[in-house]
């Protein structure tokens, strides 16, 4: 892959709202909670090297390499590369939802993030180039965890003088939760006499192919400190890159200056603001079906 017109997405929404745990998510937010332990750990899965062995250290050698190339974020990468919102009361089925201001233990004023969308980049050779879009959180229209990588399309076109006048980029995606499994999309010609192409998608669901029911990531988690397997877990080195990244704490640290996106309503994928990171680059979210 190169860096013309490739991307990666990387979703990980909730349709939960925060519940009992207004105490500690009102310190922490969408960034804190999120990003670092989960999403970002999502990018180095994605983008690490093939280790040489499956041994936990050549496997963690190579994820803190990726860490170490994430471009640290600067205040005006902050107000043009994140967006930060939270959700707030609406309707589902006709009946009235709260807001999270509402929540327990949460502050009526509070302008802690329950969403929050990054674009990042690794600067490193395979990956240079290519962003890495990021959204997470909680009241979102779907639960859903997964990697989508755009491939980038062809350089040339390959049926001139017919009715093919642009070829779709391939598709890769990773469903990590609720369904896990991987879908490839790509292009095929229509049977026929004539030359057009149809989008059409082969997928491959865990659960499905191999008749058994994938383990939640807590239990592999709990297993693995059992059989003390830190192959999952982070190195101290890891945490070091992460905090010396400083991502969240940027954006925290800018929000004060940034415009606080809308107040976002049940079934979105978040405020509209999320959209500019990918549509000022005529791109756009991808949306589930």
């Amino acid at each position: 892959m190169t860096a013309r017109n490739t991307r990666v997405q990387i979703t990980v929404g909730e349709t939960v709202r925060v519940g009992q745990r207004g105490g500690y998510y009102d310190t922490a937010g969408a960034l804190r909670d999120m990003i670092p332990n989960h999403t970002l750990q999502l990018v180095v899965m994605t983008a690490m090297e093939p280790p040489i062995s499956f041994h936990s250290e050549a496997v963690r050698d190579e994820k803190a390499k990726v860490l170490h190339a994430i471009q640290p974020l600067n205040p005006e990468d902050v107000l043009t590369k994140a967006v930060r919102g939270q959700y707030g009361p609406g309707t589902i089925d006709e009946m009235p939802v709260p807001g999270y201001r509402t929540a327990p233990q949460v502050n009526p004023q509070s302008t802690t993030e329950t969403f929050v969308a990054m674009e990042v980049h690794i600067d490193n050779w395979r990956w240079a180039g290519v962003p890495f879009y990021l959204r997470t959180g909680k009241r979102l229209a779907q639960r859903l965890t997964e990697i989508a990588i755009q491939f980038k399309r062809v350089p040339q076109l390959l049926f001139r003088g017919t009715e093919v006048g642009n070829l779709s980029a391939n598709q890769l995606v990773m469903n990590i939760q609720p369904d896990e499994g991987i879908s490839l999309r790509f292009s095929a010609k229509i049977p026929g006499a004539v030359m057009n192409l149809g989008a059409m998608n082969m997928n491959m669901k865990y659960e499905e192919y191999f008749g058994v029911a994938p383990w939640t990531g807590y239990e592999t988690l709990l297993l693995d400190c059992m059989i003390g397997d830190p192959t999952l877990f982070q190195r101290a080195d890891m945490v070091e890159a992460l905090a010396g990244g400083g991502a969240d704490d940027r954006c925290l640290e800018c929000a004060s200056a940034s415009r606080f996106p809308p107040i976002t309503q049940r079934a979105s994928w978040g405020p509209k603001d999320a959209d500019h990171l990918l549509d000022r680059e005529g791109r756009l979210w991808r949306v589930r079906l």
